[in-house]
């Protein structure tokens, strides 16, 4: 097959800026390809992920927001009733993050002895094969709605250890029986109506929960229903912590829900202090009703909830997160190692952990013979994720050019629910197809993506933004070593080689501030230097990544102590 040699024309040669070490025995680091300028897919007028990059107001250095709740510990901790609410719940109803998040953390409190419990509407695309013992538990819910009610049944199984109710309406609106969980028109009346369903199981089945916890605008209203009328029927032991998750998606809406929710008085409710919209005086905001109803509020990092609040990356909601700042806070999610470990994965060909890193190796060649790469030294660059604008696609198709120019090989697997970001990166596998160190995988796939974390060197995050980000989390664990950008929760994570102020054990990646070329080229450049020139360093930044604890037990313990603190107030 002919190898293709797209590098970067125009543009001055990579300076490797990187701070002197001492020099070990290194494979020489080839000479870059020549410059040419790539030939890159004719798709009109210009990809559709080319958009401007927002001005943000920049502070010098945003305050990290803590959580404020650190009650000291007792010999014998309270245990706690809690009630998740959520629209996705992995591996039975998953889309995003989201269901991972539900998973791990319902675990996590579980065997620190808290009894939990998880609510989810019963869409008809449930993963059965998931659910253990699935039995009706109650069949006479009647849930107000408009000038009448709905007859619901709520059904109880054990998902992987975990108990929840699925709440199925029988209504002529099938909300949840269309096939999928999102991107339905009505959306924002779908979880309105599941919100007050499961508010009403909880007060009909006589649920006090210590503890209510909320998921992202399509659970926000369950709050406004607490205090605004289920306090007054009796329901006063319940606190409420609300997780956001992605800000983008808010749940704006017009006036007319209220009158669907029993929410009765539209001139309280649309003030500017409760659910009227921060941007449109005459919509109403799910998410900043969770915000305002709420006892504590936290997103999935510390460094995104100061972005999210001080760096306009709140859309739209930063007026309403300094209003409430006293209970706003951020924790780092964590990542499920029974699902994610090297040392016990049954989807790669040779496990191995800090005693055994050698077999990594193994699956290296393993990952190249199944995508039919060339056989070289040449380290291994991947991506893994939805090729949505929000990940960087600009920089992610740079990097791809930019490996080849380095003489490094690129693996992309992901895919867009656009279908012209999709056609673009079509046309661009397309184009290389005929190059040996280029795969693209347009799609998922769960088994090809642990082979991917096991066998590449580098792992690629460009993100615009980020809140959390699980892919370094996971590559950290599998010794690959994270390129990403310095936002959200990949700067919570993730310490440059070179330039962090952390001890040499906690570094174990590199890290490019600006959203642009240059600063993708320095990080991605400078690992691709260490692996070439410095290879035992490289080694050691994998074992680094290989040590981090990443699971759910630190997240756990935070989520207590929100808990435990909005219990006390």
């Amino acid at each position: 097959m002919a190898t293709k040699q797209p590098t970067r024309g125009g543009q001055p040669p990579f300076q490797d800026t990187a701070p002197s070490r001492p020099t070990h025995a290194a494979t020489p680091e080839p000479p870059a390809a020549p410059p040419l300028e790539p030939a890159y897919p004719a798709i009109e007028p210009d990809p559709p992920f080319l958009i401007p990059e927002p001005e943000w107001p920049q502070s010098p250095e945003p305050p990290t927001p803590e959580v404020q709740a650190d009650p000291p510990a007792t010999p014998q901790e309270p245990k706690l009733f809690i009630v998740h609410l959520t629209p996705e719940l992995a591996p039975v109803a998953k889309v995003g993050g989201l269901a991972d998040v539900v998973f791990g953390l319902a675990h996590e409190l579980q065997l620190r002895g808290h009894h939990v419990e998880i609510l989810l509407p019963k869409y008809d695309c449930l993963r059965h094969d998931h659910i253990w013992d699935l039995h009706e538990a109650y069949s006479d819910l009647w849930v107000p709605w408009f000038n009448g009610t709905v007859h619901c049944t709520v059904y109880f199984g054990f998902v992987h250890g975990r108990r929840c109710f699925f709440i199925e309406p029988h209504s002529s609106d099938n909300f949840f029986n269309r096939g999928g969980i999102y991107g339905f028109d009505d959306d924002v009346l779908r979880f309105a109506f599941f919100s007050r369903a499961a508010m009403e199981f909880l007060w009909q089945s006589g649920k006090h929960p210590d503890i209510l916890h909320c998921h992202d605008w399509q659970t926000a209203l369950a709050p406004v229903f607490l205090y605004e009328i289920y306090q007054h029927l009796g329901m006063t032991h319940p606190r409420v912590c609300f997780t956001i998750h992605n800000f983008k998606h808010q749940g704006v809406t017009g006036p007319q829900l209220l009158s669907a929710t029993g929410l009765n008085r539209p001139e309280y409710y649309a003030h500017y202090d409760r659910m009227r919209d921060n941007f449109n005086p005459h919509a109403l905001n799910l998410m900043k009703a969770g915000v305002v109803y709420s006892n504590f509020v936290t997103t999935v990092s510390p460094r995104h909830a100061a972005e999210a609040k001080d760096q306009g990356q709140g859309f739209g909601l930063e007026p309403t997160l300094h209003i409430h700042h006293a209970k706003y806070g951020g924790v780092v999610n964590g990542v499920d190692y029974k699902v994610w470990n090297p040392e016990i994965d049954p989807y790669i060909p040779y496990r191995y952990g800090l005693d055994s890193l050698d077999d990594k190796y193994k699956n290296k060649r393993a990952l190249r013979d199944r995508l039919m790469l060339a056989d070289s030294d040449k380290p291994i660059i991947a991506f893994i994720g939805r090729l949505d604008p929000q990940k960087g696609l600009e920089l992610l198709r740079h990097a791809l050019f930019y490996t080849l120019h380095r003489r490094g090989q690129f693996v992309l697997l992901g895919a867009s629910a656009n279908g012209q970001i999709n056609h673009y990166f079509w046309g661009l596998k397309h184009q290389l197809d005929d190059n040996p160190d280029i795969h693209i995988e347009i799609g998922f796939n769960e088994e090809l993506s642990h082979l991917i974390y096991a066998g590449a060197d580098i792992i690629l995050v460009p993100s615009r933004f980020e809140p959390c980000g699980l892919t370094q989390l996971i590559a950290l664990r599998y010794g690959t070593v994270p390129v990403v950008r310095e936002v959200g929760g990949l700067a919570d994570t993730v310490f440059d080689r070179d330039y962090s102020d952390r001890p040499e054990d906690e570094r174990n990646g590199y890290v490019f501030k600006d959203y642009d070329y240059s600063g993708l080229e320095s990080a991605l450049g400078r690992a691709i230097s260490c692996y070439y020139r410095h290879p035992v360093e490289f080694r050691e930044l994998m074992r680094n990544g290989i040590r981090c604890d990443f699971s759910w037990n630190h997240p756990g313990r935070d989520y207590l102590n929100i808990y435990h603190y909005i219990r006390d107030k």
